[in-house]
Order: C-alpha cells, then structure tokens, then sequence
C-alpha cells in the first residue's frame, strides 16, 4: 500500500487535470501524501531546474516529469532508478513506441505518462484527400496556398526534418547511439527537397520564422492549403474561421516508404535522490493507469500512452481524431536517443536551417551536421 510523502516536479498545470490525479491518489491512498511541486511551462527551464536539483542530489523531487527527450541524458548520469521491472509486468498496455522513449542501453529509466505526434493538416475546400506521400503534398502545395510548417532554428525544425528522414528509412545516429550517420544520400535527398519547396513557393519563405503557433495562424487565417503540426492545433482550428473547411491526416509517405512520425510527450521517473521510491512507484502507476489518462486526454488534450484509452467514448467525443492520434504515435519513433541529444538536435536544426536560408547547400549542410554530431558525441 502506498505510503509516505512523494513530491512530483513537473511543468506547469495549465488545465488543472494534474492536480486532480494527485487529489485522487490523496483520497484513495490515506497514509500517502503527493504533493505538487510546478515547474515553469517552458520546457528549457523545466530541464534546467531539474538538473539543478539532480546535480546537488537533492532529494526534493521523488517524481520527474520529463520530456522524452531528456531520458537518457538523466539516465546516463545515474539521476534515475531503473523501473524495468514495473514495463516488463505492465509495459504490454502501453503503445510499444513509447515504451521505446524510456529506454536506455537496455533499461527502462520512466514510465509513458502522456505522447504526441504530428499531423498533417488540410483545407477540404481546397483538396479532395490527403496526398500519399511528401512529393504529391508538396507538388499540390506549389500549385494551390502551400504547406506551412515548423521551419524557424530550433527543436521543432529538428522534428520536422527526421519527420522526412524517417520516412526516407535513415537516421542521424547510429543504432547504438556511439557514431553519427548524418552523412548519407538520405539526409542530402531530404535537405534538397525541403529547400527545393521553399525555392519553388510549395513552402513560403516565411516559414523559416514560424514555429508552432506562427504555422497555425497562417492555417487558420486562410494563408495554407497544408500544414504540419501537433493535435493541440485541432480543438484550435475547430473554434476558428476555418472550422467546417479542415481536416486531419497521419503523415504521408516519400519516396516510396511508410510515413513516419516523431514521438513527443512526457514520461515520470523516479530521482535516485528520492527517499521514498516505493510511494513514488505506487503513485506513477496510479498516473498511468486508464481512469487517470482518460482524464488527462479529456480534461487537458493529453494524448494518452495507455491503448484501451483511445477506445473511450469520452475520450473520443473530446478528440474526435482519437483514432487517427493512436495510430500517428504507433508510427511514429522516437528522437536520437542520447545523453548529448540537445546538442545534436542543435547539430540538425542549425544546419537545416542554413539549407532551407540557402546560405549552405544540401550537400554542405549534410556534411557539417554529421561533424556537429559527432563533436557533441565526444563530449560525453
């Protein structure tokens, strides 16, 4: 039975559906007590202050809210507890891709707690379907209102690029996570037809300073026959002036191959500070269990990790695109998984960037990202 204090260290709750988990498992488990301990909403800052705490192995912080992302950074440093036994008795409820978010060399270090994957969106009014692939979305774009995507210097663009490099059947990091493979025909391919689409007008110039919302205001202010971003685009959209004109698609494939996502969302995790690691436990598997990921897709858009959630007649009245959501994460990989992954993910958006500005070609920018990689590869 749980018991003891935990403190979850997690980022802002802006709906309150957080703080209605931690009342639940107050009430349900007596001789426990979970407090919240919020974080800033920007994810930079979050990381920031929980590395903080980490490095002068406070034992404030029992659960971790963390970004995918940060996994095996934290892991690899020895902040988190191996939770491999809890995902191999109750891993297979989870959708398997992110399972694979909390893997490092072979551990789980956290548990799927809420996921995400892109969409591409479409005006119906302006095409009848979803293009199949990349190459027919960008030829339509050119000759209707363009795509608009996630092109400014930062984590989006990165996500947007392996979104197509997925797709293309490479990576950027080997499987085993120790070399950079950067230097290959696929990352050229993908770098070229990404600038080529600005080049021709498929993509306006513009989207080199959109990030999330810069892409939706184009969308919704009728700027864009496509656009790629987040399920949180959606409820949006639906309350603007395009609400009956719009609809939603997993990604296309290109150049022949299965269309590919890149996994988001948040896992818990359990400090190696932590002085009650059971009552920890106990409460994440209360988080993650389907009454409190119905909640958290219901009552804050949360995308849930957990399968049978997505069957939900509630949670498919609150994301009418429940089941194309389900399987845009089961498509969907996660990013390089590394304890450098920031300075890798500078490495790609910092050098498609320079492609798509035009001030490096495909060939030189596929060249200086895989040396980029490969230095913050040294570095640890």
């Amino acid at each position: 039975k749980a018991s003891g204090n935990v403190t979850w260290c997690i980022g802002k709750d802006t709906s309150g559906a957080v703080g209605t988990v931690v009342d639940s498992f107050n009430q349900a488990n007596p001789e426990a007590n979970v407090k919240l301990l919020e974080l800033p909403e920007d994810a930079g800052e979050q990381r920031r202050l929980q590395i903080q705490r980490l490095q002068a192995e406070s034992d404030e912080c029992d659960v971790l809210g963390t970004d995918v992302i940060w996994t095996a950074e934290y892991a690899a440093q020895g902040w988190l507890l191996d939770v491999s036994d809890f995902i191999s008795q109750n891993g297979d409820r989870f959708i398997q891709s992110t399972v694979d978010t909390t893997e490092y060399e072979g551990k789980n270090y956290a548990v799927p707690f809420n996921s995400n994957a892109g969409f591409i969106y479409y005006r119906t009014d302006e095409v009848d379907q979803a293009p199949q692939d990349w190459e027919a979305l960008y030829e339509q774009a050119s000759q209707g209102n363009g795509v608009v995507y996630q092109g400014f210097r930062y984590e989006g663009l990165t996500v947007n690029f392996l979104e197509l490099l997925y797709s293309a059947g490479a990576s950027v990091l080997s499987e085993d996570g120790s070399e950079a493979t950067a230097d290959s025909q696929e990352v050229r391919d993908v770098l070229e037809f990404m600038a080529n689409g600005i080049d021709s007008g498929a993509a306006p110039k513009a989207v080199t300073t959109y990030k999330e919302e810069e892409s939706r205001r184009a969308f919704e202010s009728g700027n864009a026959t496509f656009m790629r971003n987040w399920p949180y685009a959606y409820a949006l959209g639906k309350d603007s002036k395009i609400a009956d004109n719009f609809d939603i698609s997993t990604f296309p494939g290109y150049k022949g191959n299965e269309g590919a996502g890149v996994l988001g969302g948040y896992n818990l995790a359990i400090a190696k500070f932590s002085q009650n690691p059971e009552g920890a436990l106990a409460f994440i598997e209360f988080a993650t269990d389907p009454a409190q990921q119905k909640l958290m897709a219901t009552e804050a858009s949360l995308p849930p990790t957990v399968t049978e959630v997505y069957d939900d007649p509630e949670v498919k009245k609150a994301m009418p695109f429940a089941e194309e959501l389900r399987s845009a994460i089961e498509q969907a990989q996660p990013r390089p998984v590394s304890p450098v992954y920031p300075q890798i993910s500078e490495a790609i958006y910092n050098n498609v960037f320079a492609a798509l500005q035009g001030d490096m070609s495909p060939d030189e920018a596929a060249t200086t990202m895989q040396e980029d990689i490969q230095k913050a590869l040294e570095t640890f």
